[in-house]
């Protein structure tokens, strides 16, 4: 076969001499290498012996994590039923009948006396009949002819007390009217209620002595106590009780005006004594001092 030729005019074996790759391929040609995939590893022989002792060695690990796991869970159980225990305990010693202390003897007479303008009837709080003193201390009875609309305190009362009474908390006023035995007085009983003992205390220092301005009167048509205005009070006073301040004021039935009594008068009247009187008479019954319970749950501890 006839060899071609290059453009040189020389055949093309001849055209260049032969090179040799460092690596021991001729140039100008790429050898191939065959790559070869490792197969998978080859097995261990079976060992019987070995096999059993990791099984037995799992299934010890497997014992120990579940005593650990039930030993937790008990700790945890019996911590939990501590608590409960302690909590019951507690309770229980919190909640059983004992005895009162001596300060919780003293808050329960102040909350029974405080909360009794509220818990009791407006007939309980002013009695249709209330025993007085009159002249010579003769015992007699003057009788309910009306009770006024609970009102606040500023508006059933003076305005100088009025004053008194808002700055230390006055709550409300209640009212009622009496008539004395013979019918011939009339009298306006007023309560001012107040927060607590001590803010009645702060109040009566500030109160006027000035017995002129005091409750205002509560009139009553059809009644002896229709006529009962605020120019026929003869005379006005107070008396602290528990967080209570019970105003009284007294006039004529008749409808005389203050200033158509002479002083002389008044001086030797029973109409003053039996207003204080029957003022202190509701006040002693609004602050008597409750039975005390001995126990935090009655009368067994």
């Amino acid at each position: 076969m006839r060899a071609r030729k290059t453009s040189s005019g020389l055949p093309r074996d001849a055209a260049a001499p032969t090179r040799r790759n460092p690596l021991g391929s001729t140039a100008g040609r790429r050898t191939r290498t065959r790559r070869t995939t490792a197969g998978p590893p080859a097995r261990p022989p079976d060992n019987p012996a070995a096999r059993r002792r990791a099984e037995a060695a799992a299934l010890r690990q497997g014992v120990r994590n579940r005593v650990v796991f039930r030993v937790l869970v008990a700790a945890i159980i019996a911590v939990s039923s501590l608590v409960v225990l302690i909590a019951m305990a507690g309770l229980f010693a919190e909640t059983r009948s004992r005895p009162l202390t001596a300060d919780e003897q003293h808050l329960y007479r102040q909350q029974e006396v405080a909360g009794r303008w509220q818990s009791w009837p407006a007939t309980t709080v002013f009695p249709d009949e209330v025993k007085y003193l009159g002249l010579e201390r003769a015992v007699q009875y003057a009788r309910r002819v009306g009770i006024a609309p609970e009102r606040p305190c500023a508006e059933a009362v003076d305005e100088s007390v009025a004053e008194v009474l808002d700055q230390h908390g006055c709550r409300t006023l209640l009212r009622a009217t009496y008539v004395d035995q013979t019918a011939t007085f009339v009298f306006t009983v007023g309560v001012a209620v107040l927060a607590d003992e001590e803010a009645r205390v702060s109040a009566a220092e500030e109160l006027t002595r000035d017995d002129r301005v005091g409750v205002l009167p509560a009139a009553f048509p059809g009644t002896l106590a229709d006529r009962f205005g605020i120019a026929q009070r003869q005379r006005n006073g107070w008396v602290g009780a528990g967080p209570y301040i019970v105003f009284a004021t007294a006039g004529y039935a008749d409808g005389r005006t203050r200033a158509a009594v002479p002083a002389e008068e008044m001086t030797h009247s029973e109409l003053w004594p039996a207003a204080k009187s029957i003022g202190n008479q509701i006040a002693y019954f609004l602050a008597d001092p409750p039975t005390v319970p001995p126990c935090t749950q009655g009368a067994v501890c």
